[in-house]
């Protein structure tokens, strides 16, 4: 069973309204911290880079050698990373040295694709910072009594996070490529991203398949993440049992006592 947080009687100094509120919204942000975590540390993760290069045969199917490709790819991260507007990726293709391999078809997308990472990394910074601000506001304000709210709130919010995982589940059974189909529809006002392989660096270095193995990365996190949160909440209640008193906890109403 959820640890029950038993009513504080006397603690009138947040209305139970606002209490509610708080809780809840924790509760909601915390899958969307995860996700946002997980796709900021799988943007910039190298080792997706060269195995998607070396699993995918990329240096044969574009002619750029692999060491070039590397050096492509942490080009690109350092993209996602700075403030220069436009993508410029200097690599040898074929013997032949180009100070951009891209097109400006394909720099006009990437440009679009870096707003997009950059949105990301502004949610996982504003989610990232709400949640801290409520652990340390509770803990500032209650004390040890905020102890039991903490495992009750990151519990709900690790299995919130499992409940999403399992519509994205039921989602990919679709199949992954309507998916992403429907990502970049939504995603983009233009039609940009319609690249051609034959011709286009960009859909030739990064395949639908390199995407998939991205998403699957980041599923693998967010699991990871949200199973620790769980764990964490159960070891929490755990030890919390050992106390005794209804003055060792405050109110948290959205931490409702729920059997599960």
């Amino acid at each position: 069973m959820w640890y029950s947080c038993p009513v504080m009687r006397t603690d009138t100094a947040i209305p139970r309204p606002l209490k509610t509120l708080v809780a809840v919204l924790f509760i909601a942000l915390v899958p969307i911290f995860l996700i946002a975590f997980s796709v900021r540390w799988v943007i910039n993760f190298p080792l997706l880079y060269s195995y998607g290069f070396d699993q995918y045969d990329i240096p044969s199917r574009t002619g750029i050698e692999r060491a070039e490709l590397i050096s492509a790819g942490k080009q690109i991260r350092d993209y996602f990373n700075d403030d220069e507007e436009y993508l410029a990726v200097r690599a040898v293709v074929r013997g032949v040295q180009y100070q951009n391999i891209y097109n400006e078809r394909e720099v006009l997308h990437m440009k679009d694709v870096k707003a997009l990472v950059k949105g990301v990394y502004r949610v996982s910074e504003i989610t990232g910072l709400y949640l801290l601000a409520v652990l340390v506001g509770g803990f500032a304000i209650w004390g040890r009594r905020f102890m039991p709210s903490v495992a009750t709130l990151v519990g709900w919010g690790g299995w919130t996070t499992v409940a999403l995982l399992v519509v994205v589940g039921l989602a990919m059974t679709v199949g992954f490529d309507r998916l992403f189909l429907a990502f970049h529809l939504i995603s983009f006002t233009n039609d940009l991203w319609q690249l051609d392989p034959r011709r286009d660096y960009l859909i030739a270095m990064f395949p639908e398949v390199f995407f998939f193995t991205a998403t699957i990365l980041i599923i693998v996190s967010v699991t990871f993440l949200s199973a620790c949160l769980i764990l964490v909440s159960w070891i929490m209640r755990k030890r919390l049992r050992r106390y005794t008193g209804p003055e060792t906890a405050v109110d948290v109403p959205s931490a409702a006592t729920t059997s599960v």
